[in-house]
């Protein structure tokens, strides 16, 4: 991968018949994700993915703000 490379090298989606099933399915992708020789965002969007006010869909524009200002 070249040093200027768009941010943009991947995308992954999921789906589900319920949000709790895509939520699943997005936890085991993200596990199985492989992405070498760059950092990646997969590690936040794992910690997204356990957090129960996104799990249950209980967010606002501000709230990502927040969740990376909050201690881990």
């Amino acid at each position: 991968m070249p040093p200027y490379y768009d941010s943009l090298v991947a995308k992954l989606i999921v789906h589900g018949a319920s949000r709790e099933e895509c939520l699943m399915r997005l936890r085991r992708a993200l596990e199985e994700y492989v992405v070498g020789g760059i950092e990646t965002t997969i590690p936040l969007h794992q910690r997204l993915v356990e957090n129960a006010d996104f799990r249950r869909g209980d967010y606002d524009i501000h709230w990502l703000e927040r969740f990376l200002s909050a201690p881990s």
